[in-house]
């Protein structure tokens, strides 16, 4: 094991389950966010916010040298986008929604009067004809919340744009795998709070200023850390985002990677991921003995590094993930072990930058 290596306590894992627990949909991410500028306070000097949600804490926050550590904060979802006269709902996807997984899953609905509890519903094998058996797609799931009438479900407060959740709640699987919802990727802002965390109670204080990122909205288009990009201006982003483990059944490595949970930290290849900050990440795992995996994605990474990369005139900018089973269900998994390596080398690949260094491509 690496000489003073992080490991999960009580308190950080009761801030994650309480944060994993929290619905934070797209576009609706603030009851999240709370959470976590809360746990966050102690550990920086001040927040900054925008008009879609973002939220940072900054360490040093008068540095004229600024990093970034990202993760993003919104899970998929649904929005209730037609209710029938005899109170059903159908709905459209919130982010990248699987509509395979839906029918029979609980779910909530969020309205102004609170939460509505209700059921993807789906007919029973004995009234379908198999031989014109019918696969679950965007356009006949349906939602039944008990309702016997559009009026009915207006009483209830539902109305259209309602945001759609699944209550499934955090577990923890055979003592090592964390199951949840919603891992991707608010494990990233469990990862970069507790770097944070880490600086403070080691009192390893950066001499740069530290913008710890929490991004709305990368489930529709990586909005949130294009916005707050701007705002920043950083000279290098390191983004935490999940990655898939590609060693479970009906995965074939050949075209999806060679990633496994339980290996270790993912550092990303990508054209968006700029080589001497990769490096300079690589270089710090090798230092500290630490195992990864690495991986590549082209064009994109399809992660907030493509928005930080691309923001003013170019940012320097790395991609670190945790490998994670079953994306986009909610029986999302991540091995503990692979968190807490994510974090120590986050920790330490920060602490090794110098302040003005700019990564030069050409050095």
């Amino acid at each position: 094991m690496t000489k003073n290596a992080y490991t999960i306590d009580d308190h950080a894992l009761d801030f994650l389950e309480r944060y994993l627990n929290n619905p934070a949909p797209v576009g609706y991410e603030a009851g999240g966010q709370r959470l976590w500028m809360d746990y966050l306070k102690p550990y920086v000097d001040q927040f900054i916010t925008d008009s879609y949600g973002s939220a940072v804490g900054v360490i040093n926050p008068d540095a004229d040298y600024k990093v970034v550590i990202e993760g993003h904060a919104d899970e998929i979802g649904w929005m209730v986008n037609h209710i029938t006269d005899n109170g059903m709902l159908y709905v459209i996807r919130n982010g990248g929604s699987d509509h395979q997984i839906a029918t029979s899953k609980r779910v909530s609905i969020h309205t102004d009067n609170g939460v509505v509890p209700g059921v993807f519903g789906w007919p029973a094998i004995h009234i379908r004809d198999s031989s014109q058996e019918k696969q679950p797609q965007t356009d006949n799931i349906f939602i039944d919340v008990g309702a016997h009438s559009a009026d009915e479900v207006a009483a209830l407060g539902i109305h259209i744009g309602c945001p759609v959740t699944y209550p499934d709640p955090f577990e923890t699987l055979n003592d090592d795998k964390f199951v949840c919802r919603a891992l991707d990727n608010r494990i990233g802002g469990f990862i970069i709070a507790e770097v944070a965390r880490r600086f403070h109670e080691l009192e390893t204080r950066p001499n740069f200023g530290l913008y710890i990122v929490n991004s709305v909205q990368e489930e529709v288009g990586l909005r949130g850390a294009a916005m707050i990009a701007e705002t920043i201006t950083p000279d290098a982003a390191i983004v935490i985002d999940a990655t898939h483990d590609t060693s479970t059944p009906m995965v074939e490595p050949t075209k999806a990677g060679s990633v496994k949970i339980g290996d270790g930290p993912v550092i990303t290849h990508a054209p968006a991921v700029q080589n001497r900050l990769r490096d300079h990440i690589v270089d710090t795992a090798k230092q500290n003995g630490m195992t990864f995996q690495r991986n590549a994605k082209a064009p994109g990474s399809g992660t907030d590094t493509d928005s930080f990369a691309v923001s003013g005139r170019g940012v320097p900018s790395a991609l670190i993930a945790p490998p994670l089973r079953y994306m986009h269900t909610t029986v999302e998994m991540v091995q503990r072990s692979d968190v807490e390596q994510v974090i120590d080398l986050l920790y330490r690949s920060v602490a090794a930058i110098e302040t003005g260094e700019t990564f030069s491509y050409f050095e």
